[in-house]
């Protein structure tokens, strides 16, 4: 007899060793979350000695090999590898080899972070710490950005622009926490870090994240089940900004469809530059001109044209769309898009779950399942955060930020927990031809 036994009379050994590194890895990924996007070396420069975030993501990549439970069979996963070779093939044929070589090298490391995230975070539990650690960091980035003029700490989110995306990302986590959460303390605290995030979003004076907070703030109000509750706390914050941004705020924001603005404005170099990265792409329309490398070839489409006698030649494309058309072509394209609807997709196959779950079991007077519940608000927060991330992110390069890859990573393993904890429900505690396992069924129209 073992020494040590465990079920049957077998050893608990490995099992708790396998505990352990899940653990172990599960740290490694909020260690990641940390270093990313609320960048502490950026607030203490000595940490820039060592690249951290490099150092902790290739770590979760050794500690998902080890774990022998990395899964590749989700769609986003296999069309992320394929970006990965697509961009590699790219590195000796750029015009910047080192841009192109800096930009793989970027993503397969969010690949690292991502992996991580769907094989260490395997339940409802460790979704919703994953998340609340997430808050936190980036209520901390919200309460830095207000007080040094809506800039974030640096690095990636050091442009206003890009915070105020940032921002806008983090609104529907905290809307739909609130809806979702029952109690009192809990709901105040997301109702507090709803408007640190729209206030912070507000500091930034960035049009584009103006336009991106009114469609997060539409697509809260229409996601939402309880239409009348959103629309009062919708309301609310939206008195609160009258309250709190200065005039001259509203005047920058009137100035979005100035002549001013759109002729010899930033809207207007914007637009000049969309339209060089629109024969970019048609003169390469199925590869691009590979990643990383709007800037570095667009001076040979100016054909010396200048925008107000000035060259553009070098500059970045200012949109996530005019950078990934240009540089990553129609196959980028597809990639991409693919990953998107796949997102979309998972998400609303927890939605749709969650309120399966709750319709049915109120119907037969029996409790809701809190984690199909939860399941369900973490789906329309992931939904909401990417419809911010791509609405704001029409006037800013992101493609190569974190935020999208992370979001997708949220979005697989929420999927991936929601099924397992369907399957093991059924399987370990419902009796046969039970209201239970109707409940529980995976929608015919999610699969």
């Amino acid at each position: 007899m073992s020494a040590v036994p465990g079920e049957g009379g077998r050893s608990t050994l490995p099992h708790r060793a396998r505990v352990k590194d899940k653990e172990i890895g599960f740290v490694l990924v909020l260690l990641a979350l940390l270093f990313e996007f609320g960048r502490p070396q950026d607030f203490l420069p000595p940490l820039k000695v060592i690249p951290f975030p490099s150092v902790i993501d290739a770590s979760i990549a050794a500690a998902v090999i080890f774990s022998g439970r990395a899964s590749l069979a989700n769609i986003q996963s296999k069309l992320w590898m394929g970006l990965l070779a697509f961009m590699a093939c790219w590195v000796p044929f750029a015009n910047n080899n080192f841009h192109a070589f800096s930009q793989l090298k970027d993503l397969t490391l969010y690949f690292f972070f991502y992996l991580g995230i769907l094989t260490f975070v395997n339940t409802t539990g460790k979704m919703q710490k994953l998340i609340l650690v997430w808050l936190g960091v980036h209520a901390l980035l919200a309460v830095n950005g207000m007080l040094h003029g809506g800039r974030g700490v640096g690095g990636w989110l050091g442009d206003e622009n890009d915070f105020a995306m940032e921002m806008n990302v983090a609104v529907p986590f905290a809307f739909f926490l609130y809806q979702g959460t029952k109690g009192k303390g809990a709901k105040l605290l997301y109702v507090l870090l709803l408007g640190i995030f729209v206030l912070s979003s507000i500091a930034t004076a960035s049009r584009g994240g103006f336009l991106g907070l009114l469609a997060v703030g539409s697509f809260c109000w229409f996601y939402s089940p309880r239409k009348v509750l959103s629309l009062a706390l919708l309301t609310s914050v939206f008195l609160l900004v009258l309250l709190a941004a200065p005039q001259e705020y509203w005047d920058r924001m009137q100035t979005i469809t100035d002549d001013s603005t759109m002729e010899s404005g930033t809207a207007g170099q914007r637009m000049f530059t969309w339209g060089i990265g629109w024969e970019m792409f048609l003169a390469n329309p199925v590869f691009g001109v590979g990643q990383g490398n709007f800037p570095w070839t667009i001076g040979e489409y100016l054909g010396g044209r200048t925008w107000q006698t000035k060259s553009l030649a070098g500059r970045q494309a200012h949109s996530l769309y005019f950078t990934l058309l240009p540089e990553l072509g129609i196959l980028g394209l597809i990639i991409f898009g693919g990953m998107v609807f796949s997102n979309w997709q998972n998400v609303r196959y927890c939605n749709r779950l969650g309120l399966q779950n709750t319709q049915v079991r109120k119907q037969d007077g029996a409790s809701v399942d809190s984690d199909l519940e939860k399941a369900a608000w973490f789906g329309n927060a992931i939904l909401g955060a990417l419809v911010a991330y791509l609405v704001t992110s029409t006037f800013i390069s992101t493609l190569y930020y974190p935020t999208f890859w992370i979001l997708t990573g949220l979005a697989v393993a929420l999927k991936n927990t929601t099924e397992r904890y369907v399957k093991l429900s059924v399987e370990t505690s419902a009796p046969p031809n039970s209201s239970r396992v109707s409940t529980l069924r995976t929608p015919r129209t999610a699969r």
